[in-house]
């Protein structure tokens, strides 16, 4: 099962795919947010082009399992989306994603700090549908709706 993984950002979001098995999660690309229309646009273009069969978007709680404003902001964008494709839309936890998407980078010796910058949203998806996966199991996509 084709899975997307999101990681929803007010500036940039970055998109990772699983394999079609959805055992692992690869880097896809990242949407430099204009409208929210054109960003609903752009990715029911991506769920369409490749095949997808369930969505994942990242929800960055608080270190301590709160919700915040960017909590409420990525619940909704998920609500969102959910009504405009009958894919199933779930929510993932994506505490500390964007640092170890940094961890990622440092490691592949990514300095550029423009490139940089996009690889690090795709790379936090990355990790969001990467735990999705290994939490669920292989073809599991996601489970329930957002």
């Amino acid at each position: 099962m084709r899975t997307l993984g999101i990681d929803f950002g007010l500036k940039r979001v970055g998109l990772a795919l699983s394999d079609p098995r959805g055992t692992l999660a690869f880097p896809y690309r990242t949407i430099t947010r204009t409208t929210r229309d054109a960003l609903f646009a752009e990715l029911l273009a991506v769920i369409a082009a490749e095949g997808v069969q369930a969505v994942v978007v990242g929800l960055p709680l608080t270190l301590d399992g709160q919700d915040s404003m960017t909590t409420r902001q990525a619940r909704n964008f998920a609500a969102s989306l959910a009504r405009r494709t009958p894919l199933p839309v779930a929510l993932a936890d994506e505490r500390l994603s964007s640092a170890a998407a940094d961890d990622d980078l440092d490691a592949a010796g990514l300095r550029d700090r423009d490139r940089r910058k996009a690889a690090r949203d795709q790379q936090a998806a990355v990790r969001i549908l990467q735990t999705h996966l290994d939490e669920c199991g292989p073809g599991a996509g996601a489970q329930g709706k957002a």
